[in-house]
């Protein structure tokens, strides 16, 4: 059975836009919880970034859980991985969180977290959406959920990050610059590193409702190099909107990504003896982290984009460690989802045990270059099945003679392929993009 509205992540859309409506969410929230219940009743967790519709969802989804019978723990503004914790904790049946995670304030989303602090599994998924086509009933008055406010959450919170690092750990000396994305963490964040000896100076901690991810953040790094270089500051720290997505700037002001971060976290673990398994990356994973990491004997493997299939891989092979190059980390060793704070923690500690800047540990790993290119297609059929984009994507890769990778693939969630070049010479990367590019808008056109 297809899904009609959850997509790799959840669901998500523009505010106003069918399903992003309060009346689908009064829905949503009773079919979550006619799904969660046990023995008649439940227990739900809802947590939200900071756009200004999260007031009408949350509001919105509490009045569903409730016709069904189910409790809700509101948390307010918190990261996405927060609410993954906090809802193992409070032993709750489920967790909720609104969020549009690195997208502007006029989208908004929800996806759900398992008792386990997990991803749903699909057949929950399927089960909600099942629910969804079903009449919404409303439970007897003496039934009906009862909701109540967490008021310790951001303590709790800060008190698991800090858990993730040896309790000795000081990060006294160290000079960094945080830039909130005037999101989920803006309170939690700085307050992590400033607790564990940290001097932060911090940016983008204003939400205001409208302002989240906007010039800031881990999409938007500028302010953050500029301010690095401003403070004379060690490195800088970016999250995303919710916070399970970290980037890094060196004391340069160059960015370090998503692949490099999981580099020196791996070979810090490594040389523990505590790396179990390998690295799980992506299709989208740069071919300079699969060789360094080969080189060091770690294993590694290329799950399809997106932290649904990284995680899923990762349980599959038992593994501890994966992520994306847009910096959504996990370390299964810590906690149960991606968590920015805490791979940002992990990483300050792999420098401190080698004793390095981060502009150091980063040499460990040359990124080859990689050219992206989208092109847009408009229905009919698939591009990449035209024998025209076949023979072109295997003539280049021929071409290259196993120096560099060639991916064709289809966007989720917009109608564009994306057509990614990568290898050892930057020149011959961009003509043989552009080439492949041109190629596939001929037969889209």
């Amino acid at each position: 059975m297809s899904r009609k509205f959850f997509g790799t992540d959840g669901i998500r859309g523009r505010v106003g836009d069918f399903p992003i409506t309060p009346d689908f969410m009064l829905k949503l929230g009773w079919a979550a919880g006619m799904a969660f219940r046990k023995q008649g009743k439940c227990r739900i967790i809802i947590g939200k970034d900071t756009r200004i519709s999260g007031y009408m969802f949350e509001s919105a989804l509490e009045a569903g859980l409730s016709a069904a019978g189910a409790d809700v723990m509101l948390l307010g503004p918190m990261p996405t991985p927060a609410i993954a914790y906090l809802t193992r904790i409070f032993q709750a049946d489920a967790g909720i969180v609104i969020s549009a995670s690195h997208n502007p304030h006029h989208d908004n989303g929800i996806k759900f977290f398992s008792g386990q602090g997990t991803k749903l599994p699909d057949e929950v998924e399927m089960m909600i959406e099942e629910l969804l086509d079903q009449p919404m009933t409303v439970v007897e008055s003496d039934q009906l959920g009862k909701v109540s406010r967490i008021n310790d959450a951001a303590g709790r919170y800060i008190e698991f990050c800090k858990s993730s690092v040896p309790s000795s750990s000081s990060f006294a000396g160290l000079k960094v610059v945080v830039d909130c994305a005037h999101g989920a963490a803006y309170k939690v964040a700085p307050s992590v590193f400033r607790e564990l000896g940290a001097q932060v100076v911090v940016l983008s901690d204003q939400p205001n409702g409208l302002n989240i991810n906007d010039g800031c953040g881990s999409t938007h790094v500028e302010a953050l190099q500029a301010e690095v270089l401003a403070q004379k500051a060690d490195l800088g720290i970016a999250f995303d909107g919710d916070a399970d997505r970290v980037l890094m700037v060196d004391h340069a002001g160059v960015v370090v990504d998503g692949d490099e971060l999981m580099f020196i976290i791996a070979r810090d673990l490594q040389g523990r003896g505590k790396l179990q398994g390998g690295v799980v990356g992506t299709l989208m994973s740069n071919l300079g982290m699969e060789l360094a990491l080969a080189e060091l004997g770690i294993p590694f493997v290329r799950a399809k984009v997106g932290d649904r299939y990284v995680i899923a891989e990762l349980l599959a092979r038992e593994w501890q460690l994966g992520g994306e190059g847009s910096g959504h980390l996990v370390c299964f060793h810590h906690t149960t989802t991606g968590d920015a704070i805490i791979a940002a923690l992990q990483v300050l500690m792999a420098l401190k045990r080698r004793g390095q800047t981060l502009a150091e540990a980063r040499l460990g790993m040359q990124k080859c270059p990689q050219v992206l290119i989208n092109v847009r297609f408009a229905g009919g059929l698939d591009p990449l099945d035209h024998p025209d984009v076949q023979e072109a994507s295997a003539r280049v890769t021929a071409q290259m003679a196993g120096r560099g990778r060639v991916l064709l693939r289809k966007s989720g969630t917009e109608p564009l392929v994306r057509v990614m070049v990568e290898g050892e010479d930057e020149v011959q990367v961009r003509s043989y993009a552009n080439e492949l590019a041109d190629v596939v808008a001929r037969v889209c056109a």
